[in-house]
């Protein structure tokens, strides 16, 4: 069995995956399972107030556990799959210990061909947060995570050194840049101009 099939039963079995994206190592869970998704937080040791995003292999497939304006659908359609956490309506299926308990999640379509194999074969939206214990630098190398991350995942996806640029989240309904990374500039032009 390689690599990329234990990763896809670990997630369909409840477990963490470290997988590499365009921007920095992602740690990975079942994002639709509540249990998966305290386990990230742990892991992470991240405050429960502060809303994990999803990641998916496409934007159709993103708009099973979304509700997307035109607007959003037409910026999904401009800047994904890229460097960019998009924060749309959730629907029914993305537990509220995701999302801190709020009405929106935020959805990563990576540029990544890696990425984007594991997220195919696992069958659910994947958890999309830094694989790093919560306060420590993003890694951009498997040699780089934190020791306390590689004991809590069940595999670790090596994808070699990532670009490292965080992605920019951005709220296409109020027109609202969340935290600034990769393509940010063109993400403004296109709130103010579309």
């Amino acid at each position: 069995m390689n690599d990329l099939e234990r990763a896809t039963e670990a997630i369909q079995a409840g477990e963490l995956v470290v997988y590499p994206t365009e921007t920095v190592y992602g740690l990975g869970a079942d994002a639709t399972d509540s249990d998966a998704v305290d386990r990230v937080f742990a892991a992470k040791g991240r405050d429960r107030s502060n809303p994990v995003s999803l990641a998916v292999p496409s934007v159709p497939s993103a708009l099973e556990y979304v509700r997307a304006s035109d607007r959003e659908r037409r910026f999904m359609a401009a800047f994904l799959p890229g460097p960019v956490t998009v924060l749309c309506r959730r629907r029914e299926a993305v537990p509220t210990e995701l999302v801190a308990g709020r009405d929106r999640v935020g959805v990563r379509v990576p540029d990544h061909q890696g990425a984007l194999r594991f997220l195919e074969r696992a069958g659910t939206a994947v958890t999309a947060t830094s694989a790093n214990v919560s306060g420590r630098d993003s890694a951009r190398r498997v040699e780089e995570l934190d020791p306390e991350i590689v004991e809590a995942a069940a595999v670790v996806l090596d994808g070699g050194e990532t670009e490292g640029t965080e992605s920019t989240v951005v709220d296409v309904s109020s027109g609202k840049i969340h935290r600034r990374g990769a393509l940010a500039e063109e993400i403004e032009t296109w709130l103010a101009t579309s």
